[in-house]
């Protein structure tokens, strides 16, 4: 099994590190993904479905006057998130989604607007004010397709992220583990 999860799944065991995700246009989908993932139970401390607003601000931390003013669909809303329920897990990466997956727009933003969401430890100086690594997206096709590249882009972009945290030395146990050279 080479999923994307079950790379983020290797990879975060590799470094001992633990992952969190918060979620609401997704409804749990990247919770099931990763829990899917072969040793999942080693990198992965649990995921907080928030998928109405309000609970976006009560369980995650995301800030009430961001949520009135730009609705949940938002970039820093997804970053918000991220680092909230890093925060509320105690975990090492924290991620999110946020969107409109349809068949309606929601606050002003139309169908397939999604904003995923990393933080983690290598969220720099220049990254922290924003809580991390946010990637907008525009996707087309019907609700469950919107909610299923969404979780594959958040997943992608936690990879990404993961890749670029990884040395040499941890590059070299993993090839050794996976019976490379």
């Amino acid at each position: 099994m080479n999923s994307p999860a079950a790379q983020v799944v290797r990879l975060l065991t590799v470094k001992g590190q633990t992952l969190a995700v918060a979620e609401s246009l997704t409804g749990g989908l990247v919770a099931a993904e990763i829990t899917a993932a072969p040793g999942a139970s080693q990198a992965f401390k649990g995921s907080v479905t928030a998928y109405a607003t309000e609970l976006k601000h009560e369980l995650l931390g995301v800030d009430a006057t961001l949520l009135s003013q730009r609705g949940a669909v938002d970039p820093q809303v997804a970053a918000q998130m991220a680092a909230g329920v890093r925060k509320a897990l105690g975990a090492d990466w924290g991620i999110a989604t946020t969107g409109v997956a349809g068949p309606e727009p929601q606050d002003g933003k139309p169908v397939g607007t999604v904003f995923v969401a990393v933080d983690g430890p290598s969220a720099g100086a220049s990254d922290a004010a924003s809580g991390g690594k946010v990637t907008a997206l525009r996707l087309n096709g019907d609700r469950a397709e919107i909610r299923m590249e969404s979780v594959r882009s958040v997943l992608a972009l936690l990879l990404e992220q993961l890749a670029g945290e990884q040395t040499g030395n941890e590059r070299a146990q993993d090839t050794e583990r996976n019976g490379g050279f």
